[in-house]
């Protein structure tokens, strides 16, 4: 009997050229298949919510697999993790309901995106967030990032390579938040993100922080779908894949 396995994952993405399997380096799903494969003795495919790209983290990518295997599922938790690098776990896993697919229904995503702000970069998060030595001023972001909210055509904050041809997404909450670390802290919850659209938005939002661009600038940018008006894209090792709703 065919059983579908529900995980929960968190990975540092730093030595990853993503989720997505590649023939040219090594990815998040190609160690988790390969790891499955060994405790099931099967050819598993993973799949996962959607793609992080390379140096991207998650705190809760999602994903699922098919097996035949009738290893309990905790068993099948302690052995995969038993397999996997230091730097990607398994937090939780369970059979689901056979429909269960985590790319399909998925409802909406949030990401998580680090700026450090200070006057001398840090050496314990260079890995997790984006020092900025500018002071940038975050309510002045915060109250841009609001005009964010509702269903707009994302093509401005599109990669150029991006193979996706609807850039309608809806935006559904955006927040940002300040530790006394000098940590501030952007979540974008919405129904689906384009290639690079959260570290553009974040790119172009530092812009609005150095006074570069007004609120009304910003909502311009959106209307022209230009992606040449839009900000520079945010490095990759500042975001995270927060949580996925389903």
């Amino acid at each position: 009997m065919t059983r579908n396995i529900k995980m929960i994952l968190e990975y540092d993405g730093t030595r990853y050229h993503g989720w997505q399997r590649q023939a040219n380096g090594l990815t998040v799903q190609e160690v988790l298949e390969e790891g499955i494969s060994t405790i099931t003795q099967e050819d598993i495919r993973v799949i996962g919510s959607g793609r992080t790209d390379a140096g991207v983290h998650a705190l809760g990518q999602v994903a699922h697999f098919r097996t035949n295997s009738n290893i309990h599922t905790r068993g099948l938790l302690q052995g995969i993790n038993s397999l996997l690098p230091w730097d990607i776990v398994v937090k939780e896993l369970v059979e689901t309901d056979a429909s269960f697919h985590a790319r399909y229904d998925v409802k909406s995503k949030i990401y998580l995106y680090q700026i450090y702000l200070g006057t001398v970069r840090p050496a314990l998060c260079r890995h997790y967030a984006w020092f900025i030595h500018d002071t940038l001023d975050l309510n002045r972001m915060k109250e841009a990032a609001q005009l964010l909210l509702g269903t707009f055509n994302f093509s401005s904050f599109c990669a150029a390579n991006c193979d996706i041809r609807n850039h309608v997404r809806t935006v559904m909450a955006v927040d940002i938040v300040t530790d006394n670390s000098g940590m501030a802290k952007f979540f974008i919850e919405a129904d689906g993100f384009l290639k690079y659209m959260v570290r553009n938005i974040i790119g172009t939002l530092v812009d609005v922080g150095r006074g570069k661009l007004s609120g009304a600038e910003l909502m311009n940018i959106v209307e022209t779908r230009d992606r040449r008006r839009a900000g520079q894209t945010a490095p990759a090792h500042g975001l995270f894949l927060k949580e996925v709703k389903y």
